[in-house]
């Protein structure tokens, strides 16, 4: 439980500041001190930056920037542009969402992100934490953005033993009564960069902490121990059938994914549903995008997701038989949205095919 005792925000407002002003990280989104963060930057960084480490997104952004330098190109974009320039970061929700919020800032805001929240929650893709970031570090509002280093902040600076996810509501709480009426947007990077840098999740070095002395954790030995999670439930396995569909002039089939959905919208090779039962061959052959002589290549394709693990069988035949979907070419499959479990099937079914399947015919 968390300690009731009252506490006055203003010293730990003050430390924290301070301790930012030396110490704050350098990054390609974040203004630099006395300048005024472009809301774009900040919008694009916080989805990238959603179960995604800092380091990775840095080139992914700048990329970004590059193609789409404001919110009326990225609305411009074609849909498959931007999935593809999303390639390696994953969770491609994320991606569809950026596009779609982008087109509703240009068609509901003519192109200005709103600064209060509730405007900024109805966004695709924006929910409690984004629009609280955006608030507070584009445009300094008294918002709260609690992501899993504030909460690690938090639930250490208040020996909060309730373990997540159940502890969330008061971790929120606890965070949002810390938020000063000035700098809040430098107060919740200096929050971010606190729970990165310092109260980090393995060995935090309290010695560096500009909070070490209020830390109920760090009082009790508790610090590293902290937030507790509740036991990870175990993950099912889905099962399913892929089919690498050759044409002699060596182009090879694809289709795109469903809207809605895991993997939304992306291209991939086809493939049946996933399911935990699986699929026999003969109900697995009724989903084959053409009726072929369908060979089992050796081997699984294996990919995990947040919630289950996937195994997927691939099946190859070469066809002459008109199919919907793209006819790519093998040495062209780079120019497609392909997520990273269907470069893994492109992969695997290049590696087992034999010849006469994997090259174009002369």
């Amino acid at each position: 439980m968390a300690s009731t005792s009252p506490r006055d925000p203003e010293p730990l407002q003050r430390a924290l500041l301070a301790w930012y002003d030396r110490h704050r990280r350098i990054l390609p989104w974040r203004a630099l001190p006395g300048q005024r963060a472009d809301p774009y930057h900040v919008w694009l960084s916080e989805i990238m930056l959603q179960q995604t480490s800092v380091v990775a997104v840095a080139p992914y952004f700048r990329d970004f920037l590059t193609h789409w330098p404001d919110v009326f190109g990225l609305a411009a974009a074609p849909l498959d542009d931007v999935l593809h320039a999303w390639q390696g970061l994953g969770y491609y929700a994320r991606a569809r969402n950026l596009h779609a919020c982008a087109r509703a800032l240009v068609e509901r805001h003519g192109g200005v992100f709103p600064d209060d929240i509730a405007s900024l929650r109805v966004l695709p893709g924006i929910g409690e934490y984004t629009a609280g970031a955006i608030a507070a570090i584009a445009f300094d509002r008294k918002a709260t953005a609690v992501d899993g280093n504030v909460e690690r902040v938090v639930a250490r600076l208040d020996a909060v033993m309730t373990p997540l996810p159940e502890a969330k509501p008061a971790l929120r709480r606890i965070a949002a009564g810390l938020v000063p009426d000035r700098r809040a947007g430098d107060f919740a990077q200096a929050m971010m960069d606190l729970g990165a840098t310092v109260c980090t999740p393995r060995k935090p070095n309290c010695v560096l902490c500009p909070w070490r002395e209020p830390c109920a954790a760090r009082a009790r030995g508790i610090a590293e121990q902290l937030p507790g999670r509740a036991a990870k439930k175990t993950k099912p396995t889905r099962r399913g059938i892929a089919f690498w569909t050759l044409r002699r002039d060596g182009t090879v089939l694809l289709r795109r994914r469903p809207e809605s959905g895991l993997l939304g919208g992306m291209i991939e090779v086809p493939s049946t549903a996933w399911r935990e039962e699986g699929w026999t061959l003969p109900a697995a052959l009724g989903e084959a995008p053409v009726a072929a002589r369908w060979r089992t290549l050796p081997g699984l394709v294996r990919h995990s997701f947040t919630h289950f693990d996937l195994e997927l069988t691939v099946l190859t035949a070469q066809t002459a038989a008109a199919a919907e979907g793209i006819w790519a070419p093998l040495d062209r499959l780079g120019d497609h949205a392909l997520p990273n479990l269907m470069k893994k099937v492109v992969e695997h079914a290049l590696r087992h095919s034999g010849p006469e399947e994997a090259a174009p015919a002369v």
